[in-house]
């Protein structure tokens, strides 16, 4: 069990349809921040460059 208390405004939290929400470590850790987690992406990977 977890329990925050945030000192301003409150957590960006979004309509859930059907119960369950799901969130990866880092979209959680921003929640908990106070920060909006769906601003939070993975980076995406980038091909690797030829060399000679």
């Amino acid at each position: 069990m977890i329990y925050k208390r945030l000192e301003q405004a409150g957590f960006a939290w979004p309509k859930v349809g059907d119960g369950v929400m799901r969130l990866s470590r880092v979209q959680f850790e921003a929640l908990f921040a106070g920060l909006d987690w769906r601003r939070i992406h993975a980076p995406r990977p980038t091909p690797p460059t030829a060399t000679e």
